[in-house]
């Protein structure tokens, strides 16, 4: 029979009713102070996206690839506009769409999923394959770099670390998994020293890897280290000798650990991996997972060594620009020594990089309203940003390495006496411009992923959890645009260098 509705029902609904909206009101009522809070983010990342806004104002959208010589470029004959928030609003439509996942168990469930694996005795037989590749590359990199006369991509030694190294095996760490402890020549040699284990000092914490990082990059951008393998090899023996002198002092899993730029560097791309390794082995994850379980701990520098990671990459690709050869050479004509300018923007552009994320890590810690330091909100949330760096490195290099794979192969068939003209892929499939721009997009919607999924780890409410990432979402939304304008320029050769 069916029941008839009495006046009892209709004031049940209207006090629900009424608790609804005095439920919603408090709500709203709640966000105004943190979106007041907000408001000094929201003017940084307003004004930086107008000056991007204005960038973006003229010309088409280009594939760009990097510093790599002999790399080619496609046309996407897309308005720079167009593209710049075609990018920025994917990675915005990203976090309204990551707001809807609340439900905890789903969210755990993604980042917890896994498969163990046991390599057994594989492993031992991969772990010295792995060391005697790494000494025979370092071997080949010290005695062609130094002993042969063939420049360029004739020598050896500049394919091997430049394409080989950086390019291709850099992408397999965060593609596959990080196998560089097990290559590294550096840990093999400093591993048969003996070591005089001396305490690492805690309040420099990883402030030495952000100086080594920095530096390396600064090198690799202001001199010929790209075509001159003499240069190159005394780079490699220099910076050979420094770490395998702190890995006897310190202790190798100390100096690999905190210290070393590279091994560091490496260790944090191999967390966007699906491949990690575990206690009992390794465990298959999805990509990215592991990034939400990463925790920086309390060092002084663990922080800016991960937005150091971004910044080098984007560094890298914003002086092989147009616009930063214009710049450049106006800076010249009014009396600016041209490697003050390239130190100039490098420092400002890294200490703007740090300060964005930092911003953003404080205006989390107010729209969230938690007892929780904006460090510890840095620290927190600093991971999901390698999945970027992943992501724009790939962009970065997988044209060039396209490219230049056969002059690779070729050569190390025989380093002594190359061809002269070593052959190169002269023209890449126009599909690589689409892979280029489709890996910077993924690489920031991951990081968004991830990014929501440490905050439903760290906050019990889910509106809590959902205001925490408004600024560091506003902060990769800034990061997209700006990697997306570097790739969609066409490639310029560095002036003055």
């Amino acid at each position: 029979m069916r029941r008839r509705w009495t006046d009892v029902d209709a004031r049940v609904a209207l006090r629900d009713a009424s608790g609804v909206v005095r439920d919603a009101s408090a709500v709203l009522r709640d966000a105004r102070p943190a979106c007041r809070d907000a408001r000094p983010l929201v003017r940084v990342v307003a004004l930086a996206l107008a000056v991007l806004a204005g960038l973006a104002l003229a010309g088409t959208a280009v594939a760009h690839s990097g510093t790599l010589r002999g790399a080619t470029r496609e046309s996407l004959s897309i308005p720079t506009w167009l593209f710049l928030a075609t990018g920025g609003g994917a990675v915005g439509a990203s976090f309204l769409l990551a707001s809807f996942a609340t439900d905890r168990a789903f969210v755990r469930s993604l980042h917890e999923w896994g498969r163990s694996l046991d390599p057994g005795a594989a492993r031992r037989v991969a772990r010295g394959l792995g060391r005697l590749v790494g000494l025979v590359g370092l071997a080949a990199v010290l005695v062609v770099g130094l002993a042969v006369p063939a420049e360029g991509v004739r020598n050896l030694a500049i394919l091997l670390v430049w394409v080989g190294w950086w390019g291709a095996f850099v992408a397999s760490t965060y593609l596959l998994g990080n196998a560089w402890p097990a290559v590294n020549p550096f840990r093999t040699l400093a591993a048969a020293l003996p070591t005089l284990d001396r305490p690492y000092p805690e309040r420099l914490g990883a402030w030495p890897a952000v100086a080594g990082l920095l530096a390396l990059v600064w090198i690799e951008v202001v001199s010929p280290l790209a075509d001159d393998p003499r240069l190159l090899g005394g780079v490699v023996a220099g910076y050979g000798l420094l770490t395998v002198a702190g890995a006897v002092v310190f202790g190798p899993a100390t100096w690999f650990t905190r210290a070393d730029p590279v091994a560091r560097a490496l260790a944090l791309y191999g967390a966007v991996a699906p491949v990690n390794r575990a206690e009992d082995g390794l465990r298959v994850r999805l990509p990215g997972a592991a990034l939400r379980d990463l925790r920086l701990g309390h060092e002084p520098g663990a922080v800016a060594f991960v937005v150091g990671v971004l910044f080098v990459t984007t560094y890298d690709g914003f002086v092989a620009t147009d616009l930063w050869a214009g710049a450049v050479r106006a800076a010249v004509g009014a009396g600016v020594p041209p490697l003050v300018a390239y130190g100039a923007a490098y420092l400002v552009g890294f200490a703007l990089s740090y300060a964005v994320f930092r911003a953003a890590a404080r205006s989390a810690r107010r729209t969230a309203n938690t007892y929780l330091t904006g460090r510890e909100m840095a620290r927190r949330f600093a991971p999901p940003l390698l999945a970027i760096a992943a992501g724009y490195h790939l962009a970065h290099n997988v044209g060039a390495v396209l490219t230049l794979a056969p002059a690779l192969a070729v050569v190390a068939v025989a380093p002594l006496s190359p061809p002269l003209n070593p052959p190169t892929l002269v023209a890449l499939p126009g599909w690589i411009g689409g892979v280029e721009i489709a890996s910077v997009l993924l690489g920031h919607l991951l990081a968004v992923w991830v990014a929501h999924a440490v905050a439903f780890d760290l906050f019990p409410g889910r509106l809590q959890a959902i205001r925490s990432q408004y600024g560091v979402t506003a902060a990769m939304v800034l990061y997209t645009m700006t990697s997306l304008w570097i790739v969609s320029r066409p490639y310029a050769a560095p002036p003055f260098l």
